[in-house]
């Protein structure tokens, strides 16, 4: 099934979904911007969008019946209808668009507010605050640009659950329900299309222990860093998922 493929190449898939997962399970977020372009080396886009797209959607599963009682509803409510019209329209054009240009407005916008979070740390300004009504625009916008690319437009809506000041693990916990709904009209999308082949059905069958064991690892460590430190790594990974788009 991967005799196309040599051992160093198998090698950095796995490494690949295991550092993408570590750092998703210390922050809530990124696996998709990290693993997308990393995998993309070794395997074609269109084979490592619904691979990511499904590793993520069974380990959403588990963390949703884990953590909903910290799930933040109206929140949840506010988001999921934008989230699935954005699935559905980044589903029709997955094919046909061309997205240079869009993926570079992502980055540049995600470095900027990566910048902004910095600076805030640093003098102790004032956090932007958005209202209920931004959840329409970003909802729509992150899981739009997640179905296109596997990842990215997921951190718009981290930075507008960031903004409402919930907690770290109702932040964690909503994101995860919010995603579980995303995955799930994600897959059915790239299923009507034709991309879970034997092949990537494989892939996923491989990569599934060692995004258990990353996940695990990386909350472990998540959980004993303060607010301030996890606003810092928030920044950094925003800094880092933007910097990535902009060298896709």
């Amino acid at each position: 099934m991967f005799a196309d493929l040599t051992y160093l190449q198998l090698a950095w898939i796995v490494f690949a979904a295991f550092a993408a997962y570590l750092i998703r399970g210390m922050s809530g977020f990124g696996a998709g911007l990290i693993a997308v372009p990393l995998m993309a080396l070794a395997l074609p886009v269109r084979t490592v969008i619904p691979t990511t797209a499904m590793l993520v959607f069974l380990l959403f599963v588990f963390l949703t019946i884990r953590d909903r009682r910290d799930v933040v509803w109206p929140e949840l409510k506010r988001l999921a209808l934008p989230t699935i019209g954005g699935v559905a329209a980044g589903v029709v054009l997955f094919r046909v668009l061309d997205n240079h240009l869009l993926v570079i407005l992502l980055g540049c916008f995600l470095i900027l507010f990566a910048t902004y979070m910095v600076v805030v740390n640093m003098l102790g300004l004032p956090e932007l605050r958005f209202s209920p009504r931004a959840a329409l625009p970003l909802g729509f916008a992150g899981s739009f640009f997640d179905t296109l690319f596997g990842g990215g437009g997921g951190t718009l809506v981290v930075i507008y659950m960031h903004s409402r000041e919930v907690s770290r693990v109702q932040f964690r916990a909503t994101l995860a329900m919010l995603w579980l709904l995303e995955m799930l009209a994600r897959i059915f999308g790239y299923a009507v299309e034709g991309y879970y082949t034997a092949r990537v059905v494989m892939l996923i069958a491989l990569l599934l222990p060692v995004m258990l064991l990353a996940s695990w690892i990386g909350e472990h460590f998540g959980n004993r860093v303060s607010k301030e430190t996890f606003s810092r790594i928030l920044a950094g990974l925003l800094l880092l998922s933007g910097v990535s788009l902009l060298l896709k």
